[in-house]
């Protein structure tokens, strides 16, 4: 089976993106399931229902999570409810509302989708969440008794090292496993050696001409004048999409392929 896993959807422009090239990459791979990082979609922080419907329409089944995951309260309902194709963070501390992981259905059978938190820098350093290695083989273990052609795992933080790691920790026990946050592609992207796909960080949907689609000019206010300035979405320029294409042995839930997918639009 094909799975297509796009970076970060990056408020209106992401969307644009999505609009503007995702019937057309779905037809060309013959793609079985499309998943999507969805915590700034909406002005960059979280995603409004109105904008999960429309991208819903254009042709994502599935919603991973990060750190702005419960920034919308109208979301929540979405996140807790089993049936609704969204996730945030697994690792978030017991009796946080909603769900970190879930089952898509696909024409090939069932996929388990997980999302997990790193340790983000900046203003959410000091938020407490679960060790995330813990945390997924607490959830493999639960969930090894259910059919499933695919496990694919997101892991959205800060650190390569972390990054890395978990994929090799994971090798050989789901699908893939996909790093983002950085808005930033790498370079690395692979099968590893018992056969689970991954990359360190898959990048972003959204502004090509930008700081990580936010306007360069406001960051470079914020940095060379010490500004206190809110960040701007650039809505100008250049557009991309940056995802990666996996292949999959739905007999034995490991990966046969990767294809890394950078393409630009208007």
């Amino acid at each position: 089976m094909q799975i297509l896993y796009l970076g970060d959807i990056m408020g209106a422009p992401g969307i644009k993106v999505i609009e503007n090239l995702l019937p057309k990459i779905r037809a060309q791979h013959e793609i079985d399931l499309v998943i999507a990082q969805s915590e700034n979609v909406s002005d960059g922080k979280g995603i409004l229902k109105t904008d999960f419907e429309k991208l819903k329409n254009l042709g994502i089944d599935f919603f991973t999570g990060g750190n702005w995951s419960m920034f919308r309260d109208e979301t929540i309902s979405l996140l807790d409810d089993p049936n609704q194709p969204i996730i945030r963070p697994a690792n978030y501390p017991v009796g946080t509302k909603g769900l970190g992981y879930k089952y898509v259905k696909t024409s090939q059978g069932k996929v388990l989708v997980i999302s997990l938190l790193g340790k983000i820098v900046g203003k959410d350093s000091g938020v407490h969440v679960d060790n995330p290695l813990k945390i997924i083989d607490s959830i493999l273990e639960s969930e090894a008794n259910f059919s499933k052609v695919a496990t694919v795992v997101n892991f959205h933080g800060d650190f390569s090292s972390e990054k890395l790691v978990i994929g090799q920790y994971l090798d050989g026990r789901v699908s893939a496993v996909i790093g983002d946050h950085w808005h930033i592609p790498t370079a690395d992207a692979m099968v590893l050696a018992k056969g689970t796909a991954h990359i360190t960080d898959v990048g972003m949907c959204g502004s090509l001409d930008s700081s990580l689609g936010i306007k360069t000019s406001v960051v470079v206010d914020r940095w060379r004048d010490n500004k206190i300035v809110k960040n701007e979405i650039e809505l100008d320029g250049k557009l991309q999409l940056n995802g990666l294409l996996i292949e999959v042995d739905a007999k034995t839930g490991l990966s046969l392929g990767v294809k890394q997918l950078i393409e630009f639009t208007e």
